[in-house]
């Protein structure tokens, strides 16, 4: 019933473009200061909205894409643009938004979209399964993608861990260092979706 070659090479693309080791420092970042219950819910908001993006997009994703006149380079750009907005803000320490307001924020915005269920997640489970017409091929796609999203809740969650271990000054470090990783993600993507657009005029 399961294609592992389906299953082995989607799992691993979207493992790749998810990066969960390297979501690891983000979300400390974006979660630092919040109560230990406020974070594991946060883990589990970001996973399960990451989730519906990629299960909606999976389903009916070109046509969504097509009846809206999106290309991907589109979206891969405004996806970088919001990743920077997000990036500065962790950069420069401007996260004073109202707790309740920015806990919804950050598990919705940028956690689970566009950092989780990004363009390249999109692009890759739309062509799997456009790719994969069979009962097993379909199958073997929405494994790896439900596979997928139980490993980055697993990393998001045994890494509020961490935030014990480093205490505050550690944090302040981890919410840096997570600003610069992301505003370079968000530019790479940028580029990428220039780069596309160049390639097809």
């Amino acid at each position: 019933m399961l294609d592992f070659a389906v299953f082995g090479s989607l799992f691993l693309t979207l493992f790749v473009i998810m990066d969960p080791p390297g979501i690891t420092p983000i979300f400390l970042g974006l979660t630092s200061g919040r109560p230990a219950k406020v974070q594991r819910r946060m883990a589990w908001q970001a996973v399960a909205v990451a989730f519906g993006v990629i299960a909606v997009f999976g389903v009916v994703g070109q046509q969504i894409l097509d009846y809206l006149h999106v290309s991907i380079p589109a979206l891969m750009i405004a996806g970088g643009l919001l990743l920077l907005l997000i990036a500065l803000d962790l950069l420069t320490g401007k996260n004073e938004e109202p707790t309740q307001t920015k806990d919804v924020n950050v598990a919705l915005v940028p956690l689970g979209m566009p950092l989780l269920a990004g363009p390249g997640a999109i692009v890759s489970v739309i062509l799997a399964v456009q790719h994969n017409n069979t009962v097993t091929g379909q199958i073997s796609v929405w494994a790896a993608i439900v596979a997928m999203h139980v490993v980055l809740w697993l990393v998001m969650r045994f890494s509020l861990v961490i935030i014990r271990l480093i205490k505050e000054g550690g944090v302040v470090l981890v919410t840096r260092l997570a600003g610069m990783m992301l505003s370079a993600l968000a530019v790479q993507q940028i580029i990428n979706g220039i780069t596309q657009v160049v390639r097809g005029s």
